[in-house]
């Protein structure tokens, strides 16, 4: 969304020029209020203000501040900050950045598990039901590897996108394992919501880039946050026509009654340098604000506040709550040491927010 950019008058620019840096919200600056007194009401238009709130951050968290005086700065036309609203591009991760990671892993491992253990339709190969029992049984989960990526997507291979929307679906509905309350598909973190509102309604355009596949994310990015598929960038498969029977793509045509099929193969994972060509090629800025919570996304945050001809930061997630959450101390002091290193800024789900989760729900005992 493209918000309105407010034209300064000519007369309401000469007085606004050189007004202190507090104009934006303050009412006891005299100075400001004096010249522009001298401007006709009906005839002078002030800058942007913010709008919305971060209701649900503790008051004075330093990341919320921080946040709060780079989108005035940056949406006051009078500002030497001001970043135009075609430029205002804000990045977020998705697994425990926006979204929980941690009861027990991502949505797409227990997505997988779900289609090799429960679903009768479905026939895992040897390889698929090991990994998927070790993760269930076991709390073993592969790491980034082309076999674990080449797993999960086979899972899948012959659905059409719109049967493999129903199954995302389908599985958001499902009570959140490790909490009360809470459907799989409505596990966000509230604060960062709010951060997402936020920011696009003072002009920002959020997009969402995550190593989750595309397709298995759009629904749940949809739903939760009111963000259009064309802003959801993810890891990649292939897809092919219901009819192409092995044709390369270039050879067959796409004829009516044709549906898209998923074909059980990966292509890339969206994750470290990968985000940023990825961010290149589909987005075409560098973005402004970028958020994340892991090294794989200090890439992400890096290419946002590196070079950049705006004023631009990188917020890094802690996840050092272990009362409210799953947290992890350790990787939560491995990514604010990181942060101290590369410039971002820290938050801290402990102790900036009022909230994770919302009203009505519990982390189970």
């Amino acid at each position: 969304m493209i918000a309105k950019i407010f034209a300064v008058g000519s007369v309401a620019a000469m007085f606004l020029t050189g007004c202190c840096d507090k104009r934006a919200s303050c009412e006891d600056c005299s100075k400001y209020e004096e010249k522009s007194a001298a401007v006709p009401a009906e005839s002078r238009e002030l800058p942007e203000r913010p709008q919305e709130s971060l209701s649900l951050w503790n008051d004075h968290a330093p990341a919320k501040d921080s946040l709060e005086a780079f989108v005035r700065a940056t949406t006051d036309s009078t500002s030497p900050d001001f970043i135009p609203a075609e430029r205002r591009i804000a990045v977020f991760d998705w697994d425990g950045t926006l979204f929980l990671e941690t009861a027990p892993t991502y949505f797409d491992w227990m997505l997988f598990e779900h289609r090799v253990l429960d679903d009768s339709t479905y026939k895992p190969s040897k390889k698929q039901l090991k990994a998927a029992r070790e993760g269930r049984e076991k709390k073993i989960f592969p790491g980034l590897s082309a076999e674990r990526e080449r797993m999960v997507a086979e899972a899948y291979k012959g659905m059409t996108l719109s049967e493999f929307e129903s199954y995302v679906r389908a599985f958001m509905q499902e009570p959140q394992l490790g909490f009360t309350g809470l459907k799989r598909g409505e596990a966000y973190y509230k604060p960062m919501v709010e951060v997402v509102k936020y920011l696009t309604a003072n002009g920002f355009t959020v997009y969402v880039s995550s190593g989750t596949e595309r397709y298995t994310m759009r629904p749940v990015v949809v739903d939760g946050l009111g963000l259009p598929p064309k802003q959801i960038i993810g890891s990649d498969v292939v897809v092919v026509s219901s009819n192409q029977k092995g044709a390369d793509g270039l050879a067959y045509t796409f004829q009516n009654g044709d549906n898209l099929v998923l074909a059980g193969q990966s292509i890339i994972k969206n994750l470290q340098t990968n985000k940023v060509t990825t961010l290149a090629s589909e987005i075409g800025y560098q973005p402004v604000l970028a958020f994340g919570n892991s090294g794989t996304d200090a890439s992400l945050l890096n290419y946002a506040i590196s070079n950049n001809k705006y004023r631009s930061m990188g917020f890094m997630l802690l996840c050092d709550d272990l009362e409210r959450e799953y947290g992890n101390e350790a990787k939560a002091d491995k990514m604010r040491t990181a942060s101290e290193k590369n410039g971002w800024i820290p938050v801290s789900m402990k102790n900036d927010w009022k909230t994770i989760y919302g009203e009505g729900v519990q982390k189970a005992k």
